[in-house]
């Protein structure tokens, strides 16, 4: 086939998706916009005639009578979608946003990406959020993520879980005097300064090498908790310098830093000494690994706990971009069961 053919058929190809995807940006937006008029009208009629739950659920019945094969129009939705228009009142429908969502007066911009973000999610996504996040800007934290990074709602419901909007941007670094000023507020961004690890049992971080051997067992799980952008290069990755050998515990590299990332997994809590050991490996990997055109490597330390302070005077003087960051996992043993059941290392030699 000619080069000319093969370009044509990818033009058709990319309109083809192109144009699905706007109808189905559209087709979600027409059905927020129903759910919300609906809920509008079912709450201007409850307020208005006192009309009871058995009103509801009679009116959920007649749809379903009027238009066999109706879906989402059940009792529990249509209760979803007065909540849905209660909680939304402050949004003026293909206008703006009202003052509230403001964080600047005047900031057309923000209101226009807002709205934008609102109507490119779907309908579980938001009753995710009504659920679970009752403050106006974090709710609209984990839309305008959503939108933009195309969350799932399993995705969506892992961020609010791990908290991520309080958690996005605090991690204890020293970014500020090791990387370029271009990259300074993306890596900033894109680390948290708490993981939650909620496939790993916390037994499985007893032993450092039991924890990375279950990380490197659901790397996909790992890699959506840790952010955007990472590809997974290997665990316990050989550099050898000097004649000797050395392993990193976790090797990626972030499509949007451009960089080489390190993950140092330790399960207690952080030792200025880490902070060493990290820089020696950054330095290696910038010296022998990292191509020309990328950016300098990142490590992190991912630990069980950490005194913010003391992180500061271990990074402080090192050249090489760090962090400290810590991990909980889904469940903490109870007090009454610890010291009943046997460690990894016990039940490695039972075994």
């Amino acid at each position: 086939m000619s080069t000319e053919y093969v370009q044509f058929i990818a033009d058709l190809k990319r309109n083809i998706i192109q144009s699905r995807y706007a109808a189905a940006r559209l087709a979600n937006k027409e059905q927020l916009l129903l759910y919300f008029k609906t809920g509008q009208m079912l709450s201007e009629k409850i307020a208005s005639e006192k009309w009871g739950a058995k009103v509801i659920e009679q009116i959920a019945s007649d749809l379903q009578q009027q238009l066999p094969g109706l879906r989402g129009f059940s009792y529990p939705n249509l209760m979803n979608m007065k909540q849905f228009s209660s909680d939304y009142q402050s949004i003026i429908f293909l206008q703006s946003l009202t003052r509230e969502l403001r964080t600047e007066p005047g900031d057309e911009n923000l209101m226009a990406q807002r709205q934008e973000a609102f109507f490119s999610i779907s309908f579980s996504h938001h009753l995710l959020l009504m659920r679970k996040c009752k403050n106006t800007e974090e709710r609209f934290f984990y839309i305008t993520n959503s939108a933009s990074q195309c969350w799932s709602v399993r995705i969506l419901e892992h961020h609010i879980n791990a908290d991520l909007y309080r958690h996005q941007g605090q991690l204890p670094n020293n970014f500020e005097k090791t990387l370029p000023t271009e990259l300074k507020s993306s890596a900033l961004q894109l680390f948290q300064d708490e993981y939650l690890l909620d496939f790993i049992s916390p037994l499985d971080v007893e032993d450092e090498r039991v924890f990375e051997s279950k990380v490197v067992a659901d790397i996909k799980n790992f890699i959506m908790r840790i952010g955007k952008g990472f590809s997974f290069i290997g665990n316990q990755h050989k550099i050898e310098i000097g004649g000797e050998e050395f392993f990193i515990d976790l090797l990626f590299f972030n499509r949007h830093l451009q960089c080489l990332v390190v993950f140092e997994l330790k399960r207690g809590k952080f030792k200025p000494e880490y902070a060493g050991q990290l820089n020696f490996y950054l330095n290696v990997l910038d010296e022998k690994v990292k191509l020309t055109n990328e950016n300098p490597s990142i490590g992190i330390v991912l630990c069980k706990e950490k005194n913010n302070t003391v992180v500061e005077f271990a990074v402080k003087a090192i050249d090489k971009a760090m962090g400290v960051a810590t991990y909980r996992t889904s469940k903490t043993m109870p007090k009454e069961m610890k010291g009943i059941l046997p460690s990894t290392d016990d039940l490695a030699r039972l075994l």
